[in-house]
C-alpha cells in the first residue's frame, strides 16, 4: 500500500524528513533516519517488504550501501534468505565485479564478490531509495553477470520525479512511499 496506512496503522512518509541542499546544493534529501529510530516504523517497513516478496522465493537479497543495507539484512533475515552486499570500489576483501551508474549528482560505482551466489540463485534486489534507478540499474547488470535471476527490486522511498523505473524496465519494482 504505497505511501499509505496499511493494516498496521502507520503512516510511513511521516517518518521521512527533507533535508535542503544535501549532499549538494539543488538536492532535496529524503532522510529516513527517523523511521530508522522508530521501533514500529521500522517494523512496519520491513513486513511491508517482505510481505511483497514472500511469494517470490528469493535466495539472496543485495543490498546498496550504505542505508541500503539497513534494510537489506532485516528483509533477508524475514525471508529466510543470504544477503550480499553491494560495496564502493575497493571495500570488499575478495575477488569483485563491479558496474558504475549515475546518480543525480555524479557518477558512481558498486562491486560485489565474485562468488557471491551461484548462477540460477533468485536475487531481490533491495535500496533505501529509488532515484534514477542507476544503482538498482548497476545491481541487476551485476547479478546477471554472475548468473543470478532478478525476481524485484524493492525500495523504501522513490522520487518518481527521476523516473528510476525506466532504468528497471522488465524487472519487478516496489516501492513503500512515493514522492512526485
Amino acid at each position: 500500500m504505497p505511501d499509505g496506512v496499511a493494516d498496521d496503522g502507520i503512516k510511513l512518509a511521516g517518518y521521512v524528513r527533507d533535508i535542503p541542499d544535501f549532499p549538494a546544493p539543488g538536492i532535496l534529501f529524503r532522510d529516513i533516519t527517523p523511521l530508522l529510530l522508530d521501533p514500529r516504523a521500522l517494523a512496519a517497513a520491513v513486513a511491508r517488504l517482505t510481505r511483497y516478496a514472500r511469494d517470490l522465493e528469493i535466495d539472496i537479497v543485495v543490498a546498496a550501501e550504505a542505508r541500503g543495507f539497513i534494510l537489506g539484512g532485516a528483509l533477508a533475515h524475514a525471508l529466510k534468505a543470504g544477503f550480499v552486499p553491494a560495496r564502493k570500489r575497493g571495500k570488499l576483501p575478495h575477488e569483485t565485479v563491479s558496474a558504475e551508474y549515475m546518480l543525480e549528482y555524479g557518477v558512481d560505482a558498486l562491486e560485489m564478490h565474485a562468488d557471491a551466489f551461484a548462477g540460477g540463485a533468485r536475487v531481490l534486489i533491495h535500496d533505501d531509495l529509488l532515484a534514477t534507478g542507476g544503482t538498482a540499474h548497476a545491481l541487476a547488470e551485476l547479478v546477471g553477470r554472475l548468473g543470478g535471476q532478478v525476481m524485484a527490486c524493492v525500495f523504501l522511498v522513490e522520487l518518481e520525479s527521476f523516473h528510476g523505473r525506466r532504468q528497471l524496465q522488465g524487472y519487478k519494482v516496489h516501492s513503500l512511499i512515493q514522492y512526485d
